[in-house]
């Protein structure tokens, strides 16, 4: 019963590893082809850096984000809501 245990907890941190590892990969990735898109019908060679700062932000958002639901127990946006519903 222990070891069933000990391979659910394995599996359950590599699939974290893994959702946080697709978070920041998704963003910057589009990013990085919105830019170069953008560059090569305008012809110009600024929009792929400034797209793939973006990425780079966004991917830290997503990031910042899954850890903060992670550390409050998974519930995330769902505390935040609760919070405005009772200030107003």
């Amino acid at each position: 019963m222990k070891r069933k245990k000990q391979i659910h907890n394995v599996l359950k941190a590599l699939a974290l590893i893994s959702q946080l590892g697709i978070n920041m990969l998704v963003p910057i990735v589009m990013s990085f082809f919105i830019g170069r898109w953008l560059d090569s019908k305008l012809e110009t060679e600024f929009f792929l850096f400034i797209f793939i700062v973006l990425g780079v932000l966004a991917a830290y958002k997503s990031l910042y984000d899954s850890t903060k639901s992670m550390f409050k127990g998974g519930k995330g946006d769902e505390e935040d809501s609760d919070k405005d519903e009772k200030e107003d």
